[in-house]
């Protein structure tokens, strides 16, 4: 065995904690898994039944690979796996920034911000400046510019504003109706979204009708 454990089992009131180690290999891993239970912690082989809970940390494990811990486990005597848990990877801050933009500030005329995801502004955009995303465009301030969402041909996403008064939206390669078409002295919040290849402008509380979770966070 290597002198770095890759498992530490805990003692917690209603039983044991297994702490898998997400970097190492997982078949180095079941051989420690053995050798603890079958060499080092017999004293967890004798008494009453003990509940399991394991950890993997942020490893992936897919269903083999949990029944595989489970039947090493209930191998050894009196104890049962309750759960196997992974936790979600942490996003590389990198990645993340890659995915979701947020912005305070306003752009000014002459200004161009493009982004390779989606993007939340809080501020304004104003006439003569333009946002570019490959994602969806929220702008929670007056949108007064130009504003282009889906840059490399995503048609599913949508451009929303507190106040949606622009020069020019674009979606795709779908470019807006002219502007008196559909501008409205309601002051709700606002977005734009393609059906049949045309650009629609309905209010925020109709996302859900579209999309059965908003996207913003999710990444694209």
């Amino acid at each position: 065995m290597t002198d770095k454990p890759h498992i530490t089992i805990k003692g917690v009131k209603d039983g044991l904690i297994f702490l898998f180690d997400d970097s190492c290999d997982f078949a180095e891993l079941m051989d420690e898994l053995r050798f603890k239970l079958e060499k080092s912690h017999q004293q967890l082989l004798s008494g009453p039944l003990v509940h399991v809970h394991v950890k993997l940390g942020s490893r992936p494990a897919s269903e083999e690979d949990k029944e595989q811990i489970r039947s090493v486990i209930r191998q050894r005597g009196n104890l049962l796996v309750q759960t196997i848990e992974s936790e979600a990877p942490r996003p590389d801050p990198a990645g993340a920034s890659e995915a979701f933009k947020l912005m305070t500030g306003t752009i000014r005329s002459g200004q161009t911000v493009e982004h390779d995801g989606s993007l939340l502004l809080l501020g304004d955009l104003n006439p003569g400046g333009a946002l570019r995303c490959t994602g969806d465009i929220y702008v929670l301030g007056a949108l007064r510019g130009m504003a282009h969402a889906g840059t490399e041909g995503r048609t599913d996403v949508i451009i929303a504003a507190s106040q949606l008064r622009p020069t020019q939206l674009r979606i795709s390669d779908v470019i807006s109706r002219p502007p008196e078409e559909w501008m409205s002295a309601d002051a709700s919040m606002e977005y734009a979204y393609l059906e049949d290849g045309r650009m629609q402008i309905d209010k925020m509380n109709q996302l859900v009708r579209m999309r059965k979770e908003p996207m913003l966070f999710k990444g694209v």
